[in-house]
């Protein structure tokens, strides 16, 4: 079968290919599925670059989300169906023909819902869901702040909010020319990161915002507690720029403030609670099925993959990209 394969870690795409690679089997509580469409994501470009945790060896087939049909199932799995339309978290090797997943971390794709878009929904919608309502706990009029605000994940996020009642949504993004971009992915105010980003924020949202997603580690961590109101909480769920994060502030500042700061892991919750990661993802197809979210998609060929982890490592990405893998 064909995937995209890293021969080892890179800062570009120079050890990405195409290669010829068997198809896996699956084993025990496993399915394999043909994949149609697989979701591209910043985290392929912390496995290409050798970051600690994201590529389980070398060579590596990196795709973390993927959407297609049920090609066989492994011992012990019930109620899944060979042709079954499915989208899944993936261990890694979704950008491939045919990929494996845990079959308590699929779910069906309802009937009028693309497998483009649902190929996104694993690490877009699900995320989204999980990061609004059980990590920020977002209550009713209350005000959303996140970071990188203009990709794929921010344009479900700033739909969530909406949905949830969120009363101001605020977007950063890391250069002015992405402006556009972020309001175009429906925050209601979209600011570079620069030196006047906590006036500009505080301009709108005097008192402060009462949440923050920061998915860039913690190097905005102090910006993030200067920007939040009383009783705010920042949620942490990324580590975008590599290498150790820094110390988290003095607990003084937080008894102080009545501030949170709390995390969030998609891969540590599918390990130790697969059952929440498929109910966020089922829930979300559904809202997507319904209308109420409306992930938008850009669509590529593997071959071009490579070439769109390095606009994501440039911090050019625009929106949500997924591949096309089969039919």
């Amino acid at each position: 079968m064909k995937a995209l394969l890293m021969s080892g870690p890179a800062v570009d795409g120079s050890a990405t290919n195409v290669a010829e690679v068997p198809a896996p089997e699956p084993g025990p509580g496993q399915v394999a599925i043909d994949v149609a469409y697989a979701g591209i994501n910043f985290i392929d470009v912390m496995a290409r670059r050798g970051d600690p945790g994201y590529a389980s060896g070398w060579p590596y087939v990196p795709g973390l989300e993927v959407a297609g049909t049920i090609r066989a199932v492994g011992a012990g799995v019930t109620g899944r169906q060979i042709g079954q339309r499915v989208a899944a978290f993936t261990p890694g090797g979704g950008l491939a023909q045919v990929a494996l997943a845990g079959a308590e971390v699929i779910a069906p794709v309802p009937d009028g819902v693309a497998l483009a878009t649902a190929a996104s929904a694993p690490l877009v919608v699900a995320t989204a869901l999980l990061l609004l309502t059980e990590r920020a706990r977002l209550r009713p009029g209350e005000t959303v702040l996140m970071h990188s605000a203009s990709g794929g994940l921010g344009s479900v996020v700033s739909q969530v909010a909406t949905a949830l009642g969120g009363a101001r949504r605020i977007g950063t993004v890391g250069r002015p020319d992405k402006i556009a971009d972020g309001l175009a992915a429906g925050w209601d105010h979209v600011f570079a990161r620069d030196g006047d980003l906590a006036d500009a924020v505080h301009t709108i949202a005097p008192d402060g915002v009462d949440v923050v997603l920061d998915p860039t580690g913690t190097a905005l961590l102090d910006l993030d507690l200067s920007l939040l109101a009383p009783g705010g909480r920042v949620v942490l769920f990324g580590n975008a720029g590599g290498g150790t994060p820094a110390p988290l502030p003095p607990a003084g500042r937080l008894i102080g403030h009545n501030a949170g700061i709390v995390g969030f892991s998609m891969s540590r919750l599918i390990a130790t609670d697969p059952r929440a990661a498929a109910e966020a993802l089922t829930t979300g197809l559904d809202l997507v099925a319904q209308g109420s979210l409306r992930p938008g998609v850009t669509v590529v060929e593997l071959d071009r993959v490579a070439a769109i982890h390095d606009l994501l490592s440039k911090g050019l990405g625009r929106g949500k990209y997924v591949a096309k893998i089969g039919n």
